[in-house]
């Protein structure tokens, strides 16, 4: 099945032409005209890479991106214009993988794409289910967690909470980010809820849950996971 391409641009020739040398290296490819349209459809379509252009009407492509990567870790091709350091830096900041400064070489997005879902494809298949952090493991396919080879009994939120830290560690999550992860965009509870979680995985993982090895705070944002993986 080929692989697809969301492609998000406000200029139709720009859409035209990456379509066509896109779609003629085998990717299926969707197309949005702006940042509403491409969360809409990359909802619906689920698409293993996007490339988005940072401005465009209605939502920009930095709002996009953060919406997008607060949920998933889709990759990401940045456009940008302006070709400054300071909106390459953001787009990196939000999660892209690469960027691109217009104009660009339509071959040059295409490698681009094929050297990022090769690398994806690869890492994909070399991640493990298994997260082993000194006494700390996770086992994600029996969701299972142990420390010092006890195990530990979760709840399904505090699970899925400490496995997306634990597999993502040193990335800061804002809490905005871990509710719309765990919960979901409908979610319309007390915002503490995400405290409360981490203040009981804490008690459960962390041999001193007032002075936390792995799950961290950082103040006035929210939460990562620090330690290196054995």
């Amino acid at each position: 099945m080929a692989e697809k391409i969301l492609l998000v641009d406000d200029e139709e020739s720009i859409l035209d032409v990456s379509r066509r040398y896109l779609e003629r290296d085998g990717y299926h490819v969707i197309t949005a005209a702006d940042g509403e349209e491409a969360i809409s459809r990359w909802e619906k379509e689920k698409p293993d890479l996007i490339v988005l252009d940072l401005m465009m009407p209605l939502k920009d492509g930095m709002e996009t991106a953060e919406e997008i990567r607060a949920v998933d870790d889709v990759p990401i091709i940045m456009l940008t214009a302006l070709g400054q350091e300071r909106d390459r830096l953001l787009g990196l900041t939000v999660g892209a993988d690469d960027y691109l400064t217009k104009p660009f070489s339509p071959r040059e997005l295409v490698l681009r794409v094929r050297n990022i879902l090769r690398r994806t494809k690869r890492q994909h298949v070399e991640k493990a289910s298994f997260l082993t952090y000194g006494e700390l493991t996770i086992d994600e396919s029996r969701r299972k967690v142990t420390v010092d080879r006890n195990e530990v009994e979760l709840t399904v939120k505090e699970f899925e909470l400490l496995y997306l830290l634990a597999s993502q560690p040193t990335r800061v999550f804002p809490r905005s980010q871990l509710i719309e992860a765990i919960w979901g965009y409908e979610f319309d509870g007390d915002g503490n809820t995400i405290n409360v979680h981490i203040r009981r995985l804490r008690e459960k993982i962390e041999k001193d849950s007032a002075e936390p090895k792995w799950i961290k705070t950082v103040w006035g944002i929210g939460y990562k996971f620090e330690g290196e993986s054995s």
